[in-house]
């Protein structure tokens, strides 16, 4: 369809994919291009460039609060690679690890390439579409090794409340458990009261754990594969010799690169841009609830519109959802693709809490972008 329409006035706008429009800045494509052009492009450390890890420490100091050893500190080829290692450091065979539901799908994946298993605990919009500790606890069970969260989440947007996060904590810690927290989308947050790393929970609480996180987002870096994790002391040894095994060292070009993120200009522009991500979300997400595919929490992070399609697509004559899966919020992002050439993700793509109910769009466009999604979707529902 893409390509049949790309020649024509009404070309697909994608909504679909969690991938800013922005590029990286000035100063970090510079410093790539000077890595090649110097020949600095030799293997790093396993656990990264030295200075690397000592700027996202100071990072973690000047824009959160917390004092972050760079010690505890791993760069890696992505976050994915960061939760990659995790599990595996971490999960033993037929450990299950608990995940919201919905939940960003490839997670469940990394548990189970560590021969674990991910159980997925239903939420709701009056959670946040979070976990909290009472449901933790009622789920947790003789084979449970963790939880796995995202604040921010994808598909979400939405962040658990950090009363709420840190007893969740409290009570794995407990039970010797694990606690995994997903942060990709921290430097994407919108409001003060979720803006904060579960790293600055107090004492033990807060070294205890580990962050993921990713220059992918808000450092708009996806397709350079750079992200990082900060562990506990005892697991950076254990974390380093796997990732010396499975990737010898995270891209040098991309650290190399990577330094010029933390640099004032750059900073500058990333806060500019995050308050175009805002003002991309406090626009689209009341134009969709107008138009009646409703937004039942208002995002605090990410770029993500998590719509309730059921309205719309009763008015479309579009079935309920089937036993195979079709029907439902699959049948209505087929049939938006055809009416308004407007690309979104259905809900069953992140789990199984009411997926035929829900459809993601991405707000990571451009406003202009935005706009005319808008205007398509008001043409077809009326």
């Amino acid at each position: 369809m893409a390509r049949d329409l790309a020649a024509g006035s009404d070309p697909l706008i994608l909504l679909n994919i969690g991938e800013p429009d922005f590029t990286a800045p000035p100063l970090v494509q510079q410093a790539a291009a000077k890595a090649i052009a110097d020949g600095d492009t030799q293997y790093t450390q396993a656990t990264g460039m030295p200075e690397l890890r000592e700027k996202i420490s100071a990072w973690y100091a000047t824009r959160f609060g917390v004092d972050v050893a760079p010690r505890r500190i791993i760069i890696t080829a992505g976050a994915s690679a960061a939760l990659h290692l995790a599990c595996l450091a971490l999960i033993e065979a037929g450990d299950e690890i608990l995940m919201p539901d919905p939940s960003y799908p490839c997670n469940q994946q990394f548990v189970s390439a560590a021969e674990g298993r991910a159980v997925l605990l239903p939420t709701t919009a009056d959670e946040r579409f979070q976990l909290t500790r009472a449901k933790v606890q009622a789920a947790w069970g003789k084979n449970t090794r963790g939880v796995l969260l995202a604040s921010p989440s994808n598909p979400t947007g939405t962040s658990i409340a950090p009363e709420e996060l840190q007893s969740i904590h409290e009570f794995v810690q407990s039970k010797g458990g694990i606690t995994l927290i997903d942060e990709i989308y921290l430097g994407l947050s919108y409001e003060e009261r979720f803006g904060q790393t579960a790293l600055a929970m107090p004492g033990e609480l807060g070294q205890s754990l580990i962050s993921i996180n990713s220059f992918s987002k808000y450092f708009n870096m996806t397709g350079w594969r750079l992200g990082w994790m900060v562990v506990p002391d005892a697991l950076v040894s254990v974390v380093e010799q796997m990732a010396q095994h499975l990737f010898i060292c995270p891209s040098t070009i991309a650290q190399r690169a990577a330094l010029a993120c933390f640099e004032p200009d750059s900073l500058a522009e990333y806060e500019s841009r995050r308050s175009q991500f805002k003002a991309r979300r406090d626009y689209f997400i009341p134009e969709l609830n107008r138009l009646g595919l409703t937004v039942p929490v208002m995002p605090d992070g990410a770029f993500y519109a998590y719509a309730d399609c059921r309205q719309v697509a009763d008015k479309w004559g579009i079935a309920k959802a089937k036993a195979d899966g079709t029907g439902g919020s699959w049948d209505f992002a087929f049939e938006l693709m055809k009416r308004a050439h407007l690309v979104v993700t259905p809900g069953r793509d992140f789990g199984n809490a009411a997926p035929a109910q829900y459809v993601r769009f991405s707000t990571a466009s451009s406003m202009t972008q935005l706009q005319m999604a808008i205007a398509r979707l008001e043409a077809v529902i009326g």
